[in-house]
């Protein structure tokens, strides 16, 4: 099975573009693998600036649901993959720009709430159905990017806003027409690569130092909430349903 995204270098630039049909949704392997890549492009000494893009219907759509209704112990390795690739990124010593376009679930809303600048085209739409999936986690990430009550309201409804929605908040630097998305994104990538990279190495680092709490002892905290759904019979019936495509069903309720 070929790898779910690829990277290229070119002047300093590293391009990584998440392409895995139909929904860039990536299982386990393809998550730790991420994570790695990610990781190693921070300590490359031909990169300056990563950044992050994905080809076909949306930006990501986060775990392997199909995967994890066949192995739900999977979860646990999962959980770490997610960890480690949102920690790659929000940790690279290098800035990391992120353009998302389509849908942005799940762990695609990791990735863009980890980034130092998110950029979209006029189709992206932001949501967290982990209620809905039968999971938790992600809010930290959304927090990062919207205020405390929309992000409320988004976990609470799983209702998605739009990338117009998202740049009035002031999570997205621009909106543009998805086929301009490829282009913004490198140019912005090319003014920081032309920076000194020692300087804006020190400025990624005391950006981050400054940051109101640790982003990653945060998402932690609701990875533990993750594990303690898995134990719910609701989690499962959830799970279920999406990969059979009905309602879910839950006891007590018509």
């Amino acid at each position: 099975m070929s790898a779910p995204f690829t990277t290229t270098i070119t002047d300093g630039i590293a391009e990584l573009v998440i392409d895995q049909p139909p929904v860039n949704a990536l299982n386990d392997a393809g998550w730790h693998g991420l994570a790695d890549t990610i990781e190693a492009l921070g300590h490359d000494p031909a990169v300056r600036v990563i950044v992050i893009r994905a080809e076909g219907r949306g930006f990501c759509a986060g775990v392997d649901i199909k995967e994890l209704d066949k192995h739900p112990e999977k979860i646990v390795s999962v959980n770490a993959g997610n960890y480690r690739t949102f920690k790659a990124v929000h940790r690279s010593p290098l800035p990391v720009i992120v353009a998302v376009h389509g849908f942005v679930l799940g762990g695609g809303i990791g990735i863009a709430g980890a980034a130092d600048i998110v950029v979209a085209s006029e189709d992206a739409t932001f949501g967290v159905p982990e209620v809905d999936r039968g999971a938790m986690g992600g809010g930290a990430h959304l927090q990062r990017l919207f205020p405390v009550q929309k992000v409320r309201m988004m976990y609470f409804t799983g209702e998605p806003i739009t990338a117009a929605e998202g740049y009035r908040l002031g999570a997205i630097e621009q909106v543009v027409p998805r086929a301009q998305l490829r282009e913004t994104a490198l140019t912005i990538a090319r003014k920081i690569a032309a920076k000194s990279t020692a300087m804006i190495r020190l400025a990624k680092e005391s950006l981050n130092g400054i940051e109101d709490g640790n982003l990653e002892d945060k998402y932690r905290w609701e990875q533990g909430f993750t594990l303690q759904a898995y134990s719910e019979k609701d989690s499962a019936e959830t799970r279920r349903a999406f990969v059979e495509k009905r309602e879910a069903q839950f006891e007590g309720k018509a």
